[in-house]
C-alpha cells in the first residue's frame, strides 16, 4: 500500500538521464547536442536539461523559440539552437537570449537579419537543408538561393552560419537505401555552401538512432534526442546501447470489486471475464494521455504479475482483470517503466498500441503528478 499522496504519477530518474547522455557522448567522442523539445520529452524541460548538461552534453536543441526562452529564463546559459520558426517569429528575443536559431528558407532568413539589425546584434544561423525527409528545410533546389542570401548576410555582418544540417527519414532502419541517399545530398548542399564562403558552420545530421547506429553521420557534433531518455531508437533493448529507461508511470488503484463471469466492463462492454474475478480501478485515462487504443492491449503490472487493460480506457479511469490475486485500494500499479522489476516498458505499450515510444513519453501528462528522482542537475 502507497503511503504517496499522489492518485497517479510519472517518475523521472534524473541520474539516468544523465548517465545516458555520458554514455552516448563517450560512445561519439565528439560534441553532443541534447535535443529537450517537446517539454524535454515528456519529462520536463528545464530539470531534463540541467541532467542531460550534468551528464556531459555540449549544447541544446529545442524546436520553438518558447522553449528555448524558457531554458534562458530559468538560467542555462549552454549554447541553445532552435528550429521551427513560422512567419512573425520574435527573432529579437532569440539574439537579445544568445540563442541560435535555424532557416529553411530566403523569407526567413530576411526575418533572421532584419533582428540582426534592429538589435545591432550578428545572429548565430544554422541553414537546414532538406535531403529527403520532405518536412523542414530548403529543397536542393532552393538551396542554391538560400545560401547564396545566407553569404551575402553573413558578409555584410548581420548573420554568422555556424551550422549546416539536416535531419533522416530512416535513421532507425540502417541498412535503408535512404540513408546512403540522404547523406550524398546532404554532403553535395554542404560542397556548395562551403564554396559560397560558409567556411566555418558545423555540420549535423544524426538523430538518436543514427547516433547510435551510424557513426558515418556524425560529423562535427550529434544531435539525439530519445536516446537520452533511455529508449531505443532502433525499439529494441535500450540495454544493447547502455541505455536505461528514466520515466516511469504508476498509478494507485481507486477502487476493487469482485464481479461475476460474463459481466461487461467498461463502454461498450468489449470485456468479458470468463469466470468469476477482481477487477481494479485505475484513475487515469485518455485525459491523462493514456491511449484509448490501449483497451484490452496494452500491459500493466499489478498485484505482482502483468495484466492486460480489461475492456476500453475511458476518459478518466481504467479496469484492470486481475483474477484472484489480491489486490487493495491504494496499491501501486505500474504502466510503463524501465522494465527491471517486471513492469511493462514503454516500447511494450508502444508494440501493443501499434505507435512509438516517442509519443507514448511525450504525451503522457494531463492530471499526472510528476515527481523526480536523483540528483544530475537537481537544482
Amino acid at each position: 500500500m502507497t503511503s504517496r499522496a499522489a492518485r497517479a504519477e510519472i517518475v523521472v530518474d534524473l541520474d539516468a538521464i544523465a548517465a545516458n547522455t555520458a554514455v552516448l557522448r563517450e560512445r561519439v567522442a565528439r560534441p553532443l547536442m541534447a535535443v529537450v523539445k517537446a517539454d524535454g520529452y515528456g519529462h520536463g524541460l528545464l530539470p531534463a536539461a540541467r541532467a542531460v548538461l550534468a551528464g556531459g552534453a555540449d549544447s541544446l536543441g529545442v524546436a520553438v523559440l518558447d522553449e528555448a526562452l524558457a531554458l534562458r529564463a530559468a538560467g542555462i546559459t549552454a549554447p541553445v539552437l532552435s528550429w521551427l520558426h513560422g512567419p512573425g517569429t520574435d527573432f529579437a528575443a532569440a539574439l537579445t537570449a544568445d540563442i541560435e536559431v535555424s532557416v529553411n528558407a530566403e523569407w526567413g532568413l530576411d526575418e533572421v537579419v532584419a533582428a540582426a539589425r534592429a538589435t545591432g546584434l550578428t545572429a548565430p544561423v544554422h541553414l537546414f537543408a532538406d535531403t529527403g525527409l520532405s518536412r523542414e528545410g530548403a529543397t536542393p533546389d532552393d538551396w542554391p538561393g538560400l545560401v547564396a542570401a545566407a553569404a551575402r548576410a553573413q558578409a555584410d555582418g548581420d548573420i554568422a552560419v555556424t551550422g549546416l544540417w539536416s535531419h533522416m527519414a530512416y535513421a532507425d532502419d540502417p541498412t535503408h537505401p535512404t540513408i546512403g541517399a540522404q547523406v550524398r545530398v546532404f554532403e553535395e548542399a554542404v560542397a556548395l555552401a562551403r564554396r559560397a564562403g560558409l567556411t566555418d558552420a558545423r555540420l549535423h545530421l544524426a538523430n538518436s538512432a543514427a547516433t547510435v547506429a551510424l557513426p558515418d553521420t556524425w560529423y562535427d557534433f550529434v544531435r539525439p534526442g530519445v536516446a537520452l531518455y533511455g529508449l531505443d531508437p532502433l525499439g529494441g533493448n535500450p540495454a544493447d546501447h547502455g541505455l536505461r529507461p528514466a520515466m516511469t508511470v504508476r498509478a494507485s488503484v481507486a477502487l476493487t470489486k469482485r464481479v461475476p463471469a460474463g459481466v461487461g466492463v467498461s463502454y461498450g462492454h468489449t470485456y468479458f471475464p470468463e469466470r468469476e474475478t477482481t477487477l481494479a480501478l485505475i484513475p487515469v485515462g485518455y485525459a491523462d494521455g493514456v491511449p484509448r487504443a490501449a483497451g484490452n492491449t496494452a500491459p500493466v503490472l499489478a498485484a505482482g504479475a502483468q495484466r492486460t487493460i480489461a475492456g476500453r480506457v475511458c476518459m478518466d479511469q481504467f479496469v484492470l482483470d486481475v483474477g484472484d490475486a489480491e489486490i487493495r485500494a491504494g496499491d501501486d500499479v505500474v504502466l510503463w517503466g524501465p522494465g527491471d522489476r517486471g513492469e511493462p516498458t514503454a516500447q511494450h505499450w508502444a508494440d501493443a498500441v501499434d505507435t512509438i515510444h516517442y509519443e507514448l513519453v511525450t504525451r503522457i501528462g494531463g492530471r499526472f503528478a510528476r515527481r523526480y528522482v536523483g540528483s544530475a542537475g537537481a537544482v
